[in-house]
């Protein structure tokens, strides 16, 4: 899946490595994310698969870059794969389920205390949402206003994640209040 986002990002304009997990962490993060080392290696297939190329530009004072471009057979793949369908539901793994789900109703103050821990990161989670997506969404409109009509996209993912942390705290506060009363 890593190769699609790539694909993606390369589709708007020439990019490095490095900007690329730059651009992942600015952007898709919340629902796909990917390490430095990972997005190397994918690169580097994706070059022997002859959907990307790439080029050294020297850099004074600097180490010089490889930049990648999409080709047209990149392009091809992209488009190949964002109109193929989705036929099953996707499935997210959540470690807090997993430990509520096995712990023992004994461990109540411990239980009480990772979900308040989530609770404090999903709301931080959702301010970001809120506050910083949408600004680093201008940001990139400023770059590249031929882009507006996908920010609408992009702006449709961002509310995912907005409503999925609302949906996601209000069950954090309802599983709270039933282990206090209950537990």
């Amino acid at each position: 899946m890593l190769k699609f986002v790539l694909l993606g990002f390369l589709q708007y304009k020439p990019l490095t490595g490095y900007e690329l997990e730059s651009w992942i962490k600015s952007t898709t993060s919340h629902f796909w994310h990917a390490g430095l080392s990972q997005i190397y290696m994918t690169l580097k297939k994706l070059e022997e698969d002859a959907l990307v190329i790439s080029h050294i530009e020297p850099q004074e004072g600097r180490p010089d870059r490889r930049v990648y471009r999409m080709t047209e057979a990149g392009r091809a793949d992209l488009s190949q794969w964002l109109v193929t369908p989705i036929t099953e539901p996707v499935v997210k793994k959540d470690a807090l389920l997993l430990k509520l789900f096995f712990a023992s109703p004994d461990e109540k103050e411990f239980l009480l205390t990772q979900l308040r821990v989530q609770r404090s990161l999903h709301q931080q989670q959702l301010a970001y949402y809120r506050q910083s997506i949408p600004q680093e969404i201008q940001d990139m409109l400023a770059e590249k206003p031929e882009l507006a009509r996908n920010a609408l996209l992009w702006d449709a993912a961002r509310r995912c994640g907005e409503q999925y942390e609302g949906m996601y705290l209000r069950w954090l506060d309802e599983t709270i209040q039933t282990i206090e009363a209950v537990l």
